[in-house]
């Protein structure tokens, strides 16, 4: 027996714009919406492949701000269809935010935060 991973929680203030950021990172759609009760009202949005996989991220509202520090899970991208550079480009433009948490100045990847602070890594290998 064994256990799968069917989502990823990531705590946010504002999981419309969140949410929207990522699915245009990643190219995915927004799978459901509203389905969290907050103080507020309805809230929270999660996003999956296209393709419909099993696997989703779901934007949660929670009442305290971005993260302080650097995250202790995060996720590393890979360009798909460009190369590293060009990718990078695309993602500043989309709203991330280059952070140094200390890695080296001749690094392969760059560190990078998402409109909330959430740090991601871009990787130099393209995938396909």
């Amino acid at each position: 027996m064994s256990s799968q991973i069917t989502s990823l929680p990531v705590d946010c203030t504002d999981a419309e714009r969140l949410a929207a950021f990522w699915v245009e990172v990643l190219g995915w759609q927004v799978a459901n919406r509203g389905w969290q009760r907050t103080e507020h009202g309805p809230d929270g949005v999660s996003i999956e492949p296209k393709d419909g996989g099993m696997f989703q991220i779901d934007f949660r509202w929670v009442p305290d701000g971005p993260p302080a520090g650097k995250n202790r899970i995060h996720l590393d991208i890979n360009p798909d269809d460009r190369d590293q550079e060009s990718e990078l480009a695309r993602l500043l433009e989309l709203g991330a935010t280059p952070v140094d948490v200390g890695q080296r100045a001749d690094a392969t990847w760059h560190v990078l935060a998402d409109p909330e602070g959430n740090v991601f890594c871009l990787c130099r290998t393209q995938v396909s």
